[in-house]
């Protein structure tokens, strides 16, 4: 049995709809804190709440294999992805695997949580598997949404290159982790085909729009200070700024290869997404 842990995220969904192409319902399980939201997947549920320990032997019970999909909250994945750990080690999984960050032995503003989880993972004794996933297309919806409404987006990245994939090439990763043998013991850095800069965006953009788009390269002073003015809290916009400096400085530009091994296909171009958000609005 699978059991897949924020199943009810936007990557747990699409891993488990990919599961349920592989294997029968009753192999695998959604874990959720909202089982409510989990009705339309098809699959067995189960609550748990990473900041709730005591709900997680119940729903890992009986499980081989764990999806630990990683929290969302920064600052507490540490201690919540601990709990999973320790409820997995004691309920006899035969092997955990989690979605990590590309690159995170490399100073990363993201880094130290996800390098923590690992070594609690490789310290717990558990077989793993570490899917180090980078940056997802996805991430960049307002961005292509901005520059469709007005010509243009901002940013602090320089010419820095992201080798992302979409959301939907990570999950089938997993689910080939999951579905497929020789993964035991194996950390897999995992991106685009593609490394691309903020202009190259700009540039696909105005290919599926047919009308004229820039990029516009601040300093991180003036990312920061255009981010609070649009709204944004400090801390995140600090976040958002060391999140683009890394990507400035080539931390998220590595085409490695993994990803489209693992699946066995090519990773999905940006021009895609960019192509699939434009019809959305």
């Amino acid at each position: 049995m699978i059991v897949i842990t924020g199943a009810t995220g936007h990557l747990g969904r699409i891993v488990v709809t990919g599961l349920l192409d592989t294997l029968p319902a009753d192999q695998i399980v959604a874990v959720t804190r909202s089982p409510e939201k989990a009705a339309d997947l098809g699959v067995a549920v189960r609550h748990a709440d990473y900041d709730e320990p005591d709900t997680l032997p119940a729903a890992l019970e009986g499980a081989d294999t764990v999806l630990l999909i990683s929290g969302s909250e920064v600052g507490q994945r540490v201690r919540q992805h601990q709990a999973v750990i320790d409820a997995a080690r004691k309920a006899g999984v035969a092997r955990l695997v989690y979605t990590s960050i590309l690159n995170a032995g490399r100073p990363l503003v993201l880094a130290p949580e996800h390098l923590a989880t690992e070594e609690a993972i490789a310290e717990s004794g558990l077989t793993f598997t570490i899917l180090r996933n980078g940056w997802y297309h996805e991430n960049y919806r307002q961005a292509i949404e901005q520059a469709v409404r007005t010509g243009g987006f901002a940013g602090s990245a320089g010419h820095g290159r992201v080798a992302s994939a979409a959301r939907a090439d990570f999950a089938a990763a997993a689910v080939a982790a999951l579905t497929t043998g020789g993964h035991d013991d194996k950390v897999y850095e995992l991106s685009g085909d593609t490394a691309w800069t903020y202009a190259d965006l700009a540039t696909e953009i105005a290919a599926v729009t047919g009308k004229p788009v820039t990029y516009t390269d601040l300093s991180p002073g003036e990312h920061r200070a255009a981010l609070a003015a649009a709204g944004l809290p400090e801390d995140l916009a600090g976040f958002l700024v060391a999140v683009e400096q890394d990507i400035k400085h080539g931390l998220l530009g590595d085409v490695t290869g993994d990803l489209r091994a693992l699946t066995g296909r090519p990773t999905t171009p940006i021009r895609d997404t960019v192509a699939e958000v434009v019809s959305s609005l």
